[in-house]
């Protein structure tokens, strides 16, 4: 992961617990679309069984799968377990001494979104 981050100019996406010391501490800005349950909900249903049903590769060659869409590894059941332990967690986060160099972006809508990258 280091080595991806040498250099000014570079991205990260992804909400990665493991690898978050690394990249925060490297990073001068942290966008969190910080969207509603629902909302979430919504899109990682539609986008997981439009992979199952049109097979599209995702990472690494990996496909979806009904077995792997109700699997103790499904992104949904992810999605469900993890959202609220994110939005307790993110504003405690963001607010410690070591971050404190992190230009925060929060966004709570894909509005807000679009309109934050229209100024860019």
């Amino acid at each position: 992961m280091e080595e991806s981050l040498i250099g000014n100019n570079w991205i990260v996406d992804g909400n990665h617990s493991k690898t978050r010391d690394i990249v925060w501490g490297k990073a001068d800005t942290l966008v969190w679309l910080d969207y509603s349950f629902p909302l979430i909900m919504s899109r990682v249903l539609w986008r997981t069984f439009h992979r199952v049903v049109t097979k599209q590769q995702i990472c690494n060659g990996n496909y979806e799968s009904l077995k792997k869409t109700f699997s103790k590894e499904s992104i949904i059941l992810w999605s469900l377990q993890t959202y609220r332990k994110r939005k307790r967690e993110y504003p405690i986060l963001i607010n410690q001494p070591e971050y404190s160099h992190l230009n925060i972006v929060r966004l709570s809508s894909p509005q807000a979104a679009e309109h934050w990258l229209s100024t860019l």
